[in-house]
């Protein structure tokens, strides 16, 4: 899978922008605040219809224009398609594959996959458990229709059910239980693929830890659940569920259940968010992304193309050194501020761009 083409128009700092990539490296290089992540951005926002940046879509609008406009064209192993995204300033979008209109934004995720790399991507590791879970849910909905169908129909259970603990009467009680019903068969699908996921994560992540750090460290991932994991985890959420109504009553709001949940990750047994150094959360962060790389080749048949947002300049040689080994037959689109330490990882097929106020040019090597 690669992107052949891609145009933008009032795009962030883009007025009119059309460039041509490599299927193998491509380099936007620049001083900061030049445009270079709005190019990555535009590439990701066409992958889940949904920006790594802002939640607020009217924000990718250039600020003199009425709306904007993304295109671009993927090819892979089944059928090449045409992605058009059209971003209104009162919020709305429309999307069209192909010329054909799509009303479901899951069905952009069988499109285009990618895996993106950027600093902010530490927050998995540091900051609260709702970063955790938002990796997961984008991951697991990206693969899997099912998932992202249960996930959808949870958090709408979820929010009927709190809405209903606000109102505590007679008629809340009894039909609570209606809630709980759906709450349990929902949630423990998601959970149940959530483990999955984190299972594919230690077989694949544990050589690629071990390689990036010499086989000196082991790096595991553990499911965090408010519900007890057994085969009967809808049984179990459900009696959870009961079990807990008299304080969720009190608190008004549902206390346990998947979007309570979290995962942590150990190097050597020890938790590199309490304890970890900064190197080792870094390194930590290589492996999920790379693992996540890993995973959607194993269950698509192609790499997804990889995305890495001023990433080089945060690590060490050693790391940059694994990064660009290991983007061989993958379409890795890069921004940096220099070519130092990467020049002689791109050959006569790659392609480096010089990004100055939006505008793009590409140059000879």
């Amino acid at each position: 899978m690669y992107i052949k083409y891609l145009q933008l128009i009032n795009f962030r700092n883009y007025k009119k922008l059309y460039i041509e990539l490599s299927k193998n490296v491509n380099v936007f290089i620049g001083d900061n605040a030049q445009g270079k992540t709005n190019i990555l951005e535009s590439i990701y926002y066409s992958s889940i219809g949904r920006s790594h940046r802002t939640n607020k879509d009217k924000e990718m609008i250039n600020w003199n224009a009425e709306n904007s406009y993304i295109q671009l064209y993927v090819i892979n192993n089944r059928l090449d398609k045409k992605v058009e995204i059209k971003i209104f300033k009162e919020g709305k979008k429309g999307i069209n594959v192909n010329t054909i209109k799509i009303n479901k934004i899951n069905e952009l995720f069988k499109i285009l996959n990618v895996v993106m790399f950027s600093p902010e991507d530490l927050k998995i590791i540091k900051e609260s458990p709702s970063y955790r879970r938002k990796f997961l849910d984008i991951e697991l909905c990206k693969l899997n229709e099912k998932y992202y169908y249960n996930l959808v129909q949870y958090n709408k259970v979820l929010n009927e059910r709190n809405t209903l603990l606000k109102k505590i009467d007679e008629n809340t009680k009894s039909i609570i239980d209606i809630y709980d019903n759906q709450l349990s068969t929902y949630g423990a699908y998601i959970i149940s693929q959530r483990i999955k996921y984190l299972e594919e994560m230690n077989s694949i992540g544990f050589d690629i830890h071990k390689d990036i750090t010499s086989g000196i460290e082991n790096i595991k991932f553990d499911y965090i659940s408010t519900i007890p994991i057994t085969k009967e985890l809808e049984k179990n959420f459900y009696n959870s569920l009961v079990k807990n109504r008299f304080n969720d009553f009190e608190k008004r709001i549902t206390t346990i259940g998947p979007h309570r949940d979290d995962f942590s990750i150990k190097i050597n047994g020890i938790d590199v968010r309490s304890f970890g150094s900064q190197g080792q959360q870094r390194t930590s962060i290589l492996t999920i992304k790379f693992s996540s790389l890993h995973i959607i080749k194993k269950l698509t048949g192609e790499y997804p193309i990889l995305l890495l947002d001023d990433v080089l300049s945060e690590l060490d040689s050693k790391r940059q050194k694994y990064i660009l080994n290991s983007i061989k037959d993958i379409q890795t689109i890069i921004t940096c501020t220099g070519l130092e330490n990467i020049e002689d990882y791109i050959d006569d097929s790659g392609k480096i761009f010089k990004v100055t106020r939006g505008d793009c040019v590409e140059y000879d090597k």
